[in-house]
């Protein structure tokens, strides 16, 4: 049977550990669209963040 040579240290545990914490990704709804988007990130569908254009949005009708 496999025995661990060296007591795993409460530092090295808690690493291990730290992982169980990860919780889902947050999202909140666009006040312009409505849409669902993750906070302080630029909404891909507009193109906007904290009321500015950022990106510049191709239109479906040119493709």
């Amino acid at each position: 049977m496999a025995v661990p040579r060296r007591k795993t240290s409460p530092h090295r545990r808690g690493n291990r550990r730290s992982a169980d914490a990860i919780k889902a990704p947050a999202y909140v709804e666009d006040k312009d669209s409505g849409e669902l988007r993750r906070p302080h990130h630029v909404d891909l569908k507009t193109g906007m963040y904290r009321g500015r254009q950022i990106l510049n949005i191709k239109s479906k009708q040119a493709e």
